[in-house]
């Protein structure tokens, strides 16, 4: 169970450290205002969505420290080097797009065929 008090003062602490307002803060991490407002003040507990919004803004940020205040903040420079893995392409395919299909939200799609 996330014990909202301590929440609300690390998320204090994310916004002092990068020098953010509240309305800043939720600008940056998509928001709504009001819904900071209500988080910091204790009349709303924090969403899973909200949680992630932050924890994808802010590369600096353990998400086991946000919500359960282990570790530190922000993450040391060893944990972003170990975060940081090359990914190589073994694959020996010489794999082509043949067509990109782009659908869009009005129901209508643009095909791309090489």
């Amino acid at each position: 169970m996330l014990n909202t008090v301590a929440f609300i003062n690390r998320l204090k602490q994310i916004m002092e450290h990068h020098q953010f307002s509240a309305s800043s803060f939720a600008d940056k991490v998509g928001v709504q205002r009001s819904s900071i407002s209500h988080i910091l003040s204790g009349r709303n507990k924090p969403s899973l969505d909200f949680v992630l919004k932050i924890n994808t803004v802010f590369n600096d940020l353990d998400l086991e420290w946000l919500l359960n205040g282990t570790g530190s903040y922000p993450k040391s420079q060893d944990e972003f080097s170990n975060s940081g893995t090359t990914i190589k392409n073994t694959s020996k395919s010489k794999k082509e797009i043949q067509r990109i299909v782009t659908f869009y939200t009005d129901g209508t799609f643009e095909e791309f065929i090489k």
